[in-house]
């Protein structure tokens, strides 16, 4: 499907013009019919949605890097990428995570060194404007870790200033209390082959000219982790000493492991490569790993690479003679919400795009053994991953959502509902934590102490269990059939009760932010009959009605991560409105008038014409990667959580007068 990311200039403007409209009946009726009509015209013709995951520049500018470190420079990316980055810089010259957000450091950084490294001169007034933005926010020294190890690996800090991390991590055995298997999995691909490149210390020399020295102050001049307290006073003063110890071992000459860890990592990390190329289905783990090739010496056409570039480039967008690249691509996701909300609307069960939709999931499930298997090792292979391809890391989120999905539709061999379907729930119910909830992609992946090491400066390195995948699964459990009674719901509705917030709202992981968790919490526990008019429901009513704005809709800043003052508020989005009028409807709200101001928000801001005629638009992003760290403008949110509120709305309405 051809990428749809429209600037903002070129959405028509939707001014609100029938306030005193019904939303009921025809209007209503209408609304839903465009915006089905809408999500069909979107479909791929092998059966998928799939749309834009639009992240931060960083992806983009370290593409750059990439080429360069790797003597692949293709000077017309080169120059689009540039492009890309000039036309998202902000009036103060910096580069922020989301719309709308405060400057970032680390973007503005990375972007100012691509740009230099493209030839763009330090004293162009876009480069003049960077530099004053980095300087006034901190400067190199304020840097993640990420960002110091690309300057070291063009020789702008030593890397001395980076955190180790030794290649000798991989022979830690599975028992032991840090090894591979106790951090995430996006952090095990990526960390796995960049321990070859920290290990190696590798510098691409700048050609005159090129360095980016005039971004370092006098205060950046010591870039080491300090301490606040001697070894022992807490984990995070121990973990500076171990990296100063082990820093300082890696200096000697003898490493009687090292040979050996090369060996084994450069096999971990061929065996993690997917047949079509891909490395774990995310940017940072393509990348290390074709760099780890690239110091290992593989030749540029060896297998491994040709399939590792290709991947790369199918993760890449080009419009306006702008090119950029994704952090990730999501058609599994997207197809199953899209799917889901279609069925919402009223779309027939057997409809050919729906039907198309279901026979390329079924096509796509993981029956091969992955990095879950660790810590998992009796259960069978059966879930589906986010990513076109992914198998090594089927995820929990996507399984639910998928089977929601499969559940509902008809096609005419059904014999796959007592295979495929019944292989995946087996899946899913093994990967539940001890503590009741499911994490993303791994079991009881929890220790919280190792985001206290100092590579884990992101505070991402694990994969807990987490309310909004859990309040995800209840739902997907009462729709096969499930009962409160069952022993692993009682878990998991226990779970989410213990962590819900002293004001009523839950916190939101993989969406921004807590009215993205409360929405998938009251979901899940009322699909699964839990009271709706019990205290804990009326709690989180009241917290979304106390935060719609006044006109109409919701919307949470990413900024709210940060700081919790800012919880539930932000300028109204489609997609965050929809949630929150998801939540309301499943705690039974569908005649609160707080709800019908919220259709009626959605209704009004419907697209009239052009390309997004019948669907909706936000600049704002509303998917959360890293809390705080890293965030991400799902395209299709846009588009198909609007149509599942509006189709919910209507049908629990509808209910409602057939029992007047």
């Amino acid at each position: 499907m051809e990428n749809m990311a429209k600037p903002q200039d070129e959405i028509p403007a939707q001014e609100p013009s029938q306030i005193g409209m019904d939303v009921r009946g025809e209007v209503l009726d209408r609304s839903i019919e465009r915006s089905r009509e809408f999500l069909l015209s979107c479909q791929d013709e092998e059966g998928y949605w799939v749309d834009e995951l639009e992240a931060n520049v960083t992806i983009s500018a370290e593409l750059i890097f990439f080429m360069h470190f790797t003597d692949r420079l293709d000077p017309v990316k080169q120059d689009q990428i540039v492009k890309y980055l000039l036309h998202l810089q902000r009036e103060d010259g910096s580069w922020s995570l989301f719309y709308g957000g405060l400057c970032d450091i680390n973007s503005t950084v990375e972007a100012y060194m691509a740009l230099k490294m493209a030839g763009l001169p330090a004293d162009q007034k876009e480069m003049v404007l960077a530099r004053q933005a980095i300087f006034a926010n901190g400067g190199i020294k304020k840097t993640r870790v990420f960002t110091k190890m690309f300057l070291a690996m063009f020789g702008q800090v030593s890397w001395d200033d980076c955190p180790a991390v030794p290649v000798e991590i991989i022979l830690l055995p599975n028992g032991f209390p840090f090894n591979i298997y106790e951090i995430s999995s996006w952090s095990r691909g990526t960390v796995v082959p960049l321990s070859i490149v920290r290990s190696f210390e590798p510098v691409h020399e700048f050609p005159e000219g090129w360095d980016v020295q005039e971004l370092f102050t006098e205060e950046d001049r010591d870039l080491d982790f300090k301490p606040d307290g001697l070894p022992f006073t807490s984990w995070r003063n121990t973990f500076i000493y171990l990296d100063r110890f082990i820093k300082t071992i890696g200096k000697f000459p003898w490493k009687p492991l090292r040979k050996k860890a090369l060996r084994k990592v450069e096999q971990w990390t061929l065996e993690h490569q997917e047949d079509e190329g891909d490395f774990g289905g995310i940017q940072p783990a393509m990348f290390n790993a074709l760099l780890a090739f690239h110091l290992l010496g593989y030749p540029k056409d060896h297998p491994a690479c040709v399939k590792g570039m290709e991947a790369i480039d199918r993760f890449l967008l080009e419009k306006d003679g702008r090119l950029w690249m994704q952090a990730c691509v999501s058609p599994l996701w997207d197809t199953a919400i899209a799917a889901n909300a279609l069925l919402d609307s009223g779309l027939p069960s057997d409809h050919p795009a729906l039907v198309k939709a279901g026979e390329w999931i079924i096509a796509k499930q993981v029956v091969k053994r992955g990095d879950w298997q660790v810590k998992n090792p009796t259960a069978e292979p059966g879930g589906w991953a986010f990513e076109f391809y992914n198998e090594l890391y089927p995820d929990t989120d996507d399984t639910a959502e998928i089977l929601i999905f499969l559940d509902r539709i008809e096609i005419a061999d059904n014999r796959w509902k007592l295979s495929e379907c019944q292989r995946a729930m087996n899946w899913l119910l093994s990967m539940q934590s001890k503590s009741g909830g499911w994490g993303a992609f791994d079991v009881d992946n929890d220790k919280e102490v190792l985001n206290e090491i100092p590579f884990a400066d992101h505070k991402a390195l694990l994969d807990p269990p987490t309310v909004d995948v859990t309040g995800r699964i209840l739902w997907m459990l009462s729709k096969w059939g499930f009962k409160k009674s069952h022993p692993q719901v009682q878990r998991a509705i226990q779970f989410i009760k213990e962590r819900q917030e002293i004001d009523g709202c839950w916190f939101g992981r993989w969406g921004v932010n807590y009215i993205y968790g409360t929405f998938l919490v009251l979901n899940g526990l009322s699909a699964i009959g839990e009271d709706m008019n019990a205290p804990f429901s009326r709690k989180a009513v009241r917290w979304l009605e106390s935060h719609q704005n006044e006109d109409g809709g919701w919307g949470e800043t990413c900024q709210s991560y940060q700081e919790p003052s800012l919880r539930g508020r932000g300028k109204s989005t489609a997609s965050q409105t929809a949630w929150a009028l998801l939540g309301l409807i499943a705690a039974g709200e569908a005649k609160n008038p707080v709800v019908e101001h919220g259709v009626r928000y959605l209704i009004e801001t419907q697209n009239d014409s052009g390309d997004f005629s019948g669907s909706w638009w936000e600049d704002e992003f509303t998917g959360t990667g890293f809390p705080i760290h890293f965030f991400i403008k799902y395209h299709m949110y846009q588009h198909f959580f609007p149509l599942m509120a509006l189709s919910r709305y209507r049908r629990q309405r509808d209910a409602g007068l057939n029992e007047q």
